[in-house]
């Protein structure tokens, strides 16, 4: 195998975050005291969510802003009158405990870990990715966490890799990977930056995007058979 430092998304690349997601969702509702139309509400919350976060990575919008604009949005549309700022702070507490792990994450970042250098590259919010990453049980395997919050830009910005790549013990684009789900942010952001990367595709969606990735893989016990053929 050629590559030595391996890039990894996190949510929905190693991380479950729609299961985390929904579970962190519905436990925050419960604490507020809304129990009913739930499903219904989350399916609208994510709709918001993901706009925001792609606002977000076009430089529309801060972070701050859209952490409590979502939940926001989701009770204005709605006609719930909750409080959307402690809304925000109770799901966000519970992000870190309601972690799930792909199938096949941890057997592949150890593996992967006694072959170079594994580091994680996420447009999440600092504090809370680390903690996830602690609960997780993958942080042995992980040397960096590479964040869109402390570096000041998003994947698939240039600037964003420039960061990552410096917190690496080493660094060369030949021996260099990333992997994600998203061609948007994870693909698109290594063809910018002129590393090679894998696409994590378990759904096996069509790709119509301008991203090229280096290799598709539908399942995370796939990567190492690819990378290494």
């Amino acid at each position: 195998m050629k590559h030595r430092l391996f890039l990894f998304d996190l949510d929905d690349t190693l991380l479950d975050f729609k299961a985390s997601e929904k579970l962190s969702f519905t436990r925050t509702m419960h604490e507020l005291g809304l129990r009913d139309g739930l499903d219904a509400l989350f399916t609208q919350y994510q709709v918001i969510n993901v706009g925001l976060w792609r606002s977000f990575e076009a430089g529309a919008v801060s972070k701050d802003f859209l952490k409590v604009e979502r939940f926001r949005k989701t009770f204005a549309d709605n006609g719930i009158e909750l409080d959307s700022e402690l809304a925000s702070r109770l799901y966000l507490d519970s992000l870190p405990d309601t972690v799930v792990l792909v199938d096949g994450a941890r057997q592949l970042c150890e593996t992967l870990s006694g072959i170079g250098e594994v580091g994680i590259i996420t447009n999440g919010m600092e504090q809370i990715q680390k903690r996830r990453i602690a609960s997780s049980g993958l942080r042995d395997y992980i040397s960096f966490v590479s964040t869109s919050e402390a570096s000041g830009y998003a994947k698939p910005d240039v600037r964003f890799f420039e960061y990552a790549s410096k917190m690496a013990r080493s660094f060369s684009k030949p021996d260099s990977i990333i992997v994600g789900d998203r061609l948007d942010a994870d693909i698109l952001g290594a063809n910018r930056y002129g590393i090679e990367s894998c696409w994590f595709n378990p759904e096996r969606v069509a790709n119509e995007s301008e991203a090229i990735p280096s290799y598709e893989v539908g399942s995370l016990h796939d990567i190492v058979p690819a990378l290494a053929a």
